[in-house]
């Protein structure tokens, strides 16, 4: 019999992106140096001085300069929301001043009125990775407490210019990924081979109050407000059925579902007290710590991109290449370009297993294929990309994010990650492409920044048009 399925009535079809991946502009109107300035290289080698040549996100896709007509190309696609990030630099362009800086606010005003224009919701991550410089390298980031003063000054801001523009925020992406990578989660300049685990998660606690107030600030500005946390999600697998490896993967498991825990619940968890304890780490609570955290988020958003597994047994531990947060590959699944396994059923099992932790709504902000684009021209001059393969890697995690809507998991929406081409986070490169739209722009520096619709492009305009009816014809 013909599966018949199709996702809720008010499901947000949508795309990601980040602001320091495709705006460009580094220094336009009035706008601070962020990290991401001088990481020419992505989290692949240490950061520069200054800003280099070199560095594809200072010019991006230039997204600045072009967001009109590339917010009609996604509105053409029919899309319910369009997941950004505000640029932290250019309201506060050293993250310490007391006045916002106008010219920064004006663009993003400028660029929801255009969302809103065609009807598509924007998603704002409020810090993703792009933290001002100054705050790095004068305050070594979020090991010190000031920073929590910074971001709610921050967020008063543009929550209070944005109020009735827009309505679902996201505090920090990633937010777990500040334990493998200090510097691009939490603009730790401090080396991390450097960083002792107390001023880690120290500074994890900064994050964990700074994100609570924000959801406290959110709901006193606008009750319509829905304020949810960013994670990387990412189930892990006993890479065999040992009781020892099934131990394992409860400990790296752990380290992952602290962060979704606390906003959600409030707390720390007990586990992961015990981890403390163990470490000799003693968190600083400040009076009033305990009762920011009890304001709790409206919902849990992640990205998804692959599973690992997890062994006790120290000759098997060869970790593979990961998103932010890698692992010991699985010898059952086949792997990407970039050597990050694909596993489609691994969203289905963390949309059940946040779900039966949480009893939250979900929200998918980040899934999708970095591949080699190849860019052909027809007969009749048309350009295009035959992406086929992220056509069938989009379409299985699909039917596995409809299986887990079946299994009664609360879905709030699906966003492609780099639904438009954009500089890599992790490596810097445009050659690793992720979106529908092709942009002429290439390692080098040449290309004419031209959109091209891909073949996916129509795919997913069909998904959005049929409320993922297609996906089973």
């Amino acid at each position: 019999m013909k599966q018949t399925f199709t996702f809720p009535a008010d499901f947000l079809w949508g795309g990601s992106v980040s602001a320091n991946q495709l705006e460009g502009a580094y220094l336009e109107d009035g706008k601070g140096l962020s990290i991401q300035d001088v990481m020419p290289n992505g989290i692949m080698t240490p950061p520069t001085a200054e800003p280099t040549d070199d560095n594809m996100k200072l010019i991006g896709i230039d997204f600045y300069h072009r967001y009109k007509d590339d917010i009609k190309l996604l509105a053409e696609m029919g899309f319910k929301v369009f997941r950004t990030s505000i640029a932290w630099s250019r309201i506060f362009p050293k993250g310490d001043e007391l006045e916002p800086n106008e010219k920064g606010l004006q663009f993003y005003d400028d660029l929801f009125d255009e969302c809103r224009k065609y009807g598509i919701e924007p998603l704002v991550t409020i810090s993703h990775y792009e933290t001002p410089l100054h705050l790095s390298r004068e305050y070594d980031g979020w090991i010190n407490r000031k920073m929590v003063g910074f971001y709610e000054r921050y967020v008063r801001t543009i929550f209070t210019r944005y109020k009735d523009k827009v309505k679902y925020w996201l505090t920090f992406n990633e937010i777990n990924s500040i334990l493998e990578h200090p510097f691009i989660s939490g603009g730790i300049s401090t080396p991390k081979d450097q960083l002792t685990k107390q001023e880690l998660y120290q500074a994890v606690h900064h994050e964990f109050v700074a994100s609570a107030l924000a959801v406290k600030i959110g709901h006193e500005i606008n009750s319509n407000f829905k304020i949810g946390c960013m994670v990387i999600a990412m189930p892990i697998y006993p890479l065999t059925p040992d009781p020892d490896d099934v131990i394992r993967v409860m400990e790296a498991d752990h380290q992952n579902t602290f962060f979704a825990d606390v906003h959600v619940r409030g707390h720390y968890p007990g586990y992961m007290k015990r981890y403390l304890r163990e470490n000799g780490i003693t968190i600083h609570f400040e009076p009033g710590d305990e009762e920011i955290l009890t304001h709790t988020v409206d919902f849990i958003s992640f990205s998804y991109y692959q599973s690992s597994c997890e062994t006790a047994d120290p000759a098997k531990q060869i970790k593979g290449e990961g998103n932010l947060i890698g692992g010991v590959p699985n010898p059952h699944l086949k792997a990407s370009d970039w050597g990050w396994q694909i596993d489609p059923q691994g969203l289905r099992y963390i949309m059940n297993a946040f779900y039966d932790r949480y009893q939250k709504p979900l929200f998918i902000v980040e899934n999708g294929l970095g591949a080699l684009d190849d860019l052909i021209t027809y007969a009749n001059g048309e350009k295009t990309v035959e992406d086929d393969y992220r056509i069938d890697y989009l379409k299985q995690h699909l039917i596995q994010v409809a299986e887990a809507i079946q299994d009664g998991v609360e879905l709030m929406g699906y966003a492609t990650w780099g639904c438009i081409d954009l500089v890599s986070a992790t490596t810097a490169q445009l050659k690793k492409r992720y979106g529908f739209i092709y942009v002429d722009r290439h390692d080098d520096g040449s290309g004419t920044l031209e959109r091209y619709r891909k073949k996916s492009f129509y795919w997913y305009q069909d998904v959005i048009q049929t409320n993922g009816g297609s996906l089973f014809e």
